[in-house]
């Protein structure tokens, strides 16, 4: 791909929909760890108005999926490939990690879409969360950002970075290609990633060329941090419970049609106590509440990212995805951990705690599991897609599957810039992805045959309405009918054992094809390859 690329148009599906010819800019929003139900226009109680309105003046996806974990996912993202062909079959590494599928880093075989825009004449800016490399020459400077600002690393301290989650465990800050550490006496992670965002607009959004901007939140990835004002706003909120808030939002989703009548909710995950016997209930409903708080500085932030595209006349050209990286986490137990254990409540830059499995379990309504694991818990995640040049059918909701993997194919085909076969003069792994330009079109367009997922051993893959899902290298497959039970209670693989053997075969394909297999010899896998591919 060479510098004539810069001179593309716009591609024939949107030079017929009879918009600017003028490229359009992309902003990606990804937030971390937050559930498929949490936000206002999925159902949830938060309060989300910006984010709302995106999907007012666009469209909802309801069967979006990402890879069930932070780094697989934004390698996925980036890419439009399976995490194991990018090298993120697993997480980071810092150093000396093997190469191949579970390096811990973004491979030279793969490209991203800061690259291919880049090489097509766009701005390519970050804010937030990298987590797809720890270590240069892996950053964003090097894998085709133009401007850089925020977190290298995995989940961190939101007020003072250097208070890592335990001792001897770092987290690497940024600007550009030079590290960097914020004033802990004025820092604040959310704010400053939404800070970053609105001045990299500020500043390339007023240029001719088209950006593209990734703005990637920690948010609401534990510690429970959030500011005081925010976290009064929803204090008390919770106290009814989460078996009672959880069936509201089940029911605000079947009013929205975000979800199916015919697939009941999932009933209360089997760790998590009814709140009528929950003994800590005021500790319990500030841990959503202060999780809440970090859903709603996100929304903060997104009006912002929005204020500043209308103020300088960008808005209606301005493709703007959000999404997240995996489903609710369940990390800490049913009551969530305490990493200081000094009696402080959550919030402040001296605690360190999650909500646990019990809101998390909210999180996902309606489905169970969560994020580590690929049953639709885990993996299912909201997707608003707005672009007021494109989408005409405001508030429309679809249907139609996609993965994380489209994403890539769906900014090179809005941006009328081809794939790349090479790369630095590296063959480039054949894209994944399905642009979802028909869709944002009110059209149907021709899905995936298969979509395949693997995170530390849990395995699924998706062919039309069937899902094949496993938890763990040895567990047994599991069996559903997604079009008639997606929150997978029903499972059919004792009375259907032919297709689960066909699946099974599908799931092996698409393994060694992607890279999945032969696992490596760790501590999360070091299963053999026969045993990962029968499920037994």
């Amino acid at each position: 791909m060479g510098a004539g690329a810069a001179a593309l148009t716009l591609p024939v599906a949107v030079r017929a929909a009879g918009v600017s010819r003028v490229r359009p800019n992309i902003v990606l929003i990804m937030v971390d760890d937050m559930g498929y139900s949490d936000i206002g226009c999925y159902g949830g109680e938060i309060r989300t108005p910006n984010l709302d309105k995106l999907a007012a003046g666009g469209v909802r996806f309801t069967q979006f999926y990402n890879a069930a974990r932070c780094c697989p996912t934004r390698a996925s993202l980036l890419t439009g490939l399976y995490p194991h062909q990018a090298g993120m079959g697993g997480m980071v590494t810092t150093g000396g990690a093997k190469p191949g599928a579970y390096q811990g880093y973004l491979n030279d075989r793969c490209v991203t879409i800061a690259e291919v825009l880049r090489e097509a004449g766009y701005s390519t800016l970050m804010s937030g969360k990298w987590h797809v490399g720890e270590e240069r020459p892996n950053w964003p400077v090097d894998r085709g950002f133009d401007k850089y600002y925020g977190l290298i690393s995995g989940g961190a301290n939101y007020f003072d970075i250097t208070k890592s989650k335990r001792p001897g465990i770092k987290r690497g800050f940024a600007i550009d290609d030079q590290p960097f550490m914020p004033d802990k006496n004025t820092f604040f992670m959310t704010h400053a990633i939404s800070d970053n965002a609105v001045r990299f607009l500020d500043t390339h959004g007023r240029r001719d060329d088209p950006f593209f901007m990734y703005v990637a939140y920690t948010a609401p990835h534990w510690p429970l941090h959030a500011l005081p004002e925010d976290i009064a706003r929803y204090k008390g909120r919770y106290m009814r419970g989460w078996d009672v808030l959880r069936k509201e939002r089940h029911e605000r989703q079947l009013q929205m049609g975000i979800i199916d009548s015919r697939w009941p909710v999932s009933p209360r995950d089997e760790e998590v106590t009814p709140w009528e016997d929950v003994e800590n209930k005021e500790e319990m409903d500030l841990r959503m509440a202060v999780y809440a708080a970090q859903v709603d500085e996100v929304d903060q932030g997104v009006g912002r990212i929005c204020q500043k595209l209308q103020e300088l006349g960008k808005w209606d050209n301005t493709l703007i995805l959000f999404l997240s990286d995996n489903g609710g986490c369940h990390e800490g137990g049913p009551w969530g951990f305490d990493n200081r254990d000094n009696g402080l409540p959550p919030g402040g830059v001296d605690s360190y705690m999650s909500y646990g499995r019990s809101w998390a379990n909210m999180s996902n309504t309606p489905f169970r599991m969560f994020k580590h694991w690929v049953h639709e818990g885990g993996i299912a995640t909201p997707l608003i897609a707005h672009w007021p040049e494109m989408i005409e059918q405001h508030g429309s909701i679809t249907h139609q599957p996609g993965h994380i993997i489209d994403v890539m194919a769906t900014c090179c085909d809005v941006a009328g810039t081809p794939y790349p076969d090479t790369y630095r003069g590296k063959e480039i792994v054949p894209l994944e992805g399905k642009s979802l330009l028909p869709i944002f079109r009110g059209k149907e367009r021709e899905g995936h045959e298969a979509i395949g997922w693997e995170h530390m051993g849990n395995r699924a893959i998706r062919v039309g309405k069937w899902k094949l899902v496993a938890k763990e290298a040895r567990g047994p497959w599991e069996l559903y009918d997604l079009e008639a039970d997606r929150t997978e209670l029903n499972d059919l693989a004792a009375k259907q054992p032919d297709r689960v053997k066909k699946m099974a075969a599908m799931w092996q394909d698409f393994a060694e094809r992607t890279k999945v297999l032969p696992w490596p010899r760790t501590k999360n896998y070091g299963y053999t390859r026969r045993q990962g591919g029968t499920g037994r």
